[in-house]
């Protein structure tokens, strides 16, 4: 009656209580379940009449009407979860399931635990089910013909965890399963193609990012020498760069200083390190300092309390980061030369001598008005608003500096710029940029900088490749607009 994959999940039901077939189609697993005196009641749901009509077929067949009970439910919404003790989830997208689990609204027994077979997506079901606070306490890959199925039983959890992209595509099963090794081996070659596809498309971030993926399918992520990476990092932006007021570095130690899972983050705040906790990460990479003025005391709402609590290091690169080339302002060269035609080589902005500079001026191909420019930015900074002074003109010269950089807009008109693109801007700065008739551009600190973390991602992954190394999802913009 059950073809190898619903063998497993029928061999995966506890027995101990009713057993819930959600989604039940034509009631196989359920009428199994009751044939095979694993359950004495199952209550198979569906969401629509007609594959009902097919289960209420099914279990009169087997004669087993009178221990299945047929419900007509989205989800879980209409199943009455007194008794339960297993909760199949099978034949569906992992996208649907997280759905069913997440929306339901019913109080689920504290003892039961889902049994799900998705078709699809995997990787997302597995990271929904931590959000939702359950813990995968088994995974099974199984094959009939070509195709593997994957099966996971989840159970709720205490503990808050998080799973990273390399966590969740990478699963939970046994060393010793052939299939489930198999099953990677696909994975990896899925994940090849798709970093591929990227490189095509000229996406490098991208491509490289899944080709490091594909490489930990083989055996997970492995561990680095802190001071490896911290070495690696000051080769490609030297710390000895950074201006004298600044405090980049490596500014908290961990226990033992060695990691395998890595964070980026624009800033360190707390909910970065809690992330950070949560996925098991053991160093933070961040552009801005988490320690920058002296500090007196250390208090319980300071990020550097709760990262020393964690065990987790922090390495901070700010300003030798805005200034090495291939840094924020590098990234952001890049990416306008991408959007926009230039003329001849970029120049530096502010020279700080030794052949370093801090932001980088371009020459275009074509003038541009500052409003057609705004809608470029905007593509590539990703931000919802931009300030801009009230120049009408066209523009071709442009000065750009990341993070905040509107002093220097006295610079830009000295070197013959109409323009300039920077962030924060203060109030005064407006009015001078519209008295020397400059278009001025602010894309906001936030958005100028942050930019800077898929580049980031790249080199430590082309170099570090058995690293997780993630970009953290609470690297967010401080700020609300409405």
């Amino acid at each position: 009656m059950l073809d190898n994959r619903l063998k497993k999940v029928a061999e995966l039901v506890s027995g101990e209580g009713i057993a819930v077939d959600v989604g039940t189609d034509h009631a196989y697993l359920a009428a199994d379940l009751i044939k095979s005196g694993k359950c004495q009641k199952v209550i198979a749901s569906d969401v629509k009449e007609g594959p009902l009509d097919s289960a209420r077929s099914t279990v009169e067949k087997y004669g087993v009407q009178d221990s299945v009970e047929l419900v007509l439910s989205d989800g879980l919404e209409n199943v009455p979860l007194e008794g339960v003790t297993d909760i199949v989830i099978a034949g569906m997208g992992g996208e649907t399931i997280a759905e069913i689990i997440g929306n339901s609204s019913a109080d689920k027994p504290e003892n039961v635990r889902f049994i799900l077979q998705p078709m699809t997506k995997v990787e997302l079901l597995r990271k929904k089910l931590y959000e939702y606070q359950y813990e995968i306490t088994g995974e099974y890959a199984v094959e009939d013909k070509d195709k593997i199925y994957v099966i996971i039983t989840a159970e709720r959890s205490d503990d808050w965890k998080q799973l990273t992209e390399c966590d969740a595509l990478y699963g939970f099963f046994d060393d010793n399963d052939e299939v489930g090794k198999k099953y990677r081996s696909r994975e990896k070659a899925r994940l090849e193609k798709i970093g591929d596809s990227l490189k095509n498309a000229g996406d490098i971030n991208g491509s490289q990012h899944y080709a490091a993926l594909a490489q930990k399918m083989e055996n997970g992520a492995d561990i680095a020498e802190i001071s490896d990476i911290y070495s690696f990092l000051d080769t490609l932006y030297p710390f000895g760069l950074q201006e004298k007021w600044d405090n980049s570095g490596l500014l908290v130690e961990s226990f033992d200083m060695k990691c395998s899972k890595v964070l980026l983050s624009l800033d360190i705040t707390n909910k970065v390190v809690n992330e950070a906790f949560e996925k098991g990460a053991e160093l933070i990479i961040s552009h801005h300092p988490v320690i920058f003025e002296p500090r007196k005391r250390i208090t319980r709402d300071d990020p550097v309390f709760r990262l020393i609590e964690c065990g987790i290091a922090a390495v901070c690169m700010h300003t030798n980061l805005d200034i090495a080339n291939g840094g924020t302002n590098g990234v952001i060269l890049e990416k306008l030369s991408e959007k926009l035609e230039l003329s001849g080589d970029p120049q530096p902005f502010e020279e700080l001598g030794g052949g370093n500079g801090l932001g980088w001026i371009i020459e275009l191909s074509e003038p541009i008005l500052p409003a057609e420019l705004a809608k470029v930015l905007k593509s590539i900074f990703g931000c919802e608003y931009i300030r801009m002074s009230k120049r009408r003109n066209k523009v071709s010269k442009i000065a750009f500096c990341s993070g905040s950089g509107g002093s220097m807009l006295r610079l830009a008109a000295e070197k013959g710029c109409d323009a300039l693109i920077t962030g924060d801007v203060k109030h005064d700065v407006w009015i001078d940029a519209n008295n020397l008739g400059i278009a001025l551009l602010d894309c906001g600190h936030f958005h100028t900088e942050n930019i800077v973390l898929p580049e980031l991602r790249r080199v430590l992954e082309e170099k570090f490749p058995q690293l997780d190394i993630e970009i953290a999802e609470s690297s967010v913009d401080p700020c609300e607009y409405v």
